[in-house]
């Protein structure tokens, strides 16, 4: 199984880069991940990723980019409840990014 390493530490992960335990998840390894991805994590990145982790805990899914724009509409007004916005901050697709960066499994709906 593929691993990455996080402040010494090795993080089980599948095929397409997921934590295998969303428990073990801390801030450092969402920083490793976006700096694999040449992304530096903004306060904005990181109210989706609280936002996701938030709803993750709550429903024990990860949403797909449709409920995830619904969703964020509702907390953080329609200015950040869209794809345009989303996109802007996780060019590899909101959702899919988002989650891999909270440590959350991989949306139900993504390819």
């Amino acid at each position: 199984m593929p691993t990455i390493e996080v402040d010494g530490k090795n993080f089980e992960v599948d095929e397409d880069g997921y934590l295998q335990d969303w428990q073990e998840w801390n801030e450092n390894v969402a920083k490793k991940m976006s700096q694999d991805d040449g992304i530096e994590l903004t306060e904005s990145h990181w109210e989706v990723i609280k936002f996701l982790r938030d709803y993750f805990e709550k429903y024990q899914i990860a949403p797909m980019i449709k409920i995830l724009t619904k969703e964020i509409g509702k907390v953080m007004g329609p200015e950040k409840g869209n794809t345009k916005y989303l996109y802007e901050l996780y060019p590899a697709g909101p959702a899919k990014q988002a989650c891999r960066y909270a440590g959350l499994p991989k949306p139900t709906g993504c390819v």
